[in-house]
């Protein structure tokens, strides 16, 4: 597997499927959340809304991940992980973990050769930058997939530093 660093949009990538820092109720937020709802519009709402119907009625477990539609972005999916908000108190590393784990299953049922993904849990909920890009890409590297690419699409220069470092020097177990 490739993996690739971008600063920039994940809601502008030409790959198989986006992943989306989603909220567990999975009805749109803010940040990466809020940005691939807007882009991708209403068919991606739609079907999150079945899927509260249906199979998650009680919403999206933190460390789960589920796929849609990626509506009018250029990607075809958009794969739903529930990211665990970040603690001083408990290790939430192995949920942190499980989201890119996850994601891979899911995007290995879609047949996605190409997966861009966010740094998961690093916005509003609190997550150390460095710290969750070890954890991403480790838990990337170490996952049995059949995934080409592994695109991380970072916002700031500050996140992709910390990626690039965590690709530099991969040190530390992770759960």
């Amino acid at each position: 597997m490739d993996i690739t660093l971008v600063q920039g949009d994940i809601t502008e990538q030409p790959v198989d499927a986006v992943v989306n820092a989603a909220n567990s109720s999975l009805m749109g937020g803010g940040g990466v959340d809020g940005a691939i709802h807007r882009a991708g519009g209403a068919e991606i709402l739609q079907e999150c809304r079945r899927l509260r119907d249906t199979s998650h009625p009680d919403g999206l477990p933190a460390g789960d991940a589920v796929a849609t539609t990626a509506g009018r972005m250029p990607a075809a999916w958009v794969i739903h992980t529930v990211g665990p908000v970040y603690s001083t108190s408990e290790d939430r590393s192995a949920t942190l973990a499980s989201c890119y784990r996850r994601s891979l299953e899911v995007a290995d049922g879609l047949n996605a050769a190409g997966v861009a993904f966010p740094a998961v849990s690093t916005g509003v909920y609190g997550w150390p930058m460095d710290d969750a890009a070890r954890i991403a890409v480790r838990s990337v590297q170490e996952s049995s997939t059949t995934v080409g690419e592994v695109r991380f699409v970072l916002f700031s220069p500050d996140a992709y530093e910390a990626f690039a470092r965590a690709l530099g020097h991969n040190t530390g177990p992770i759960p």
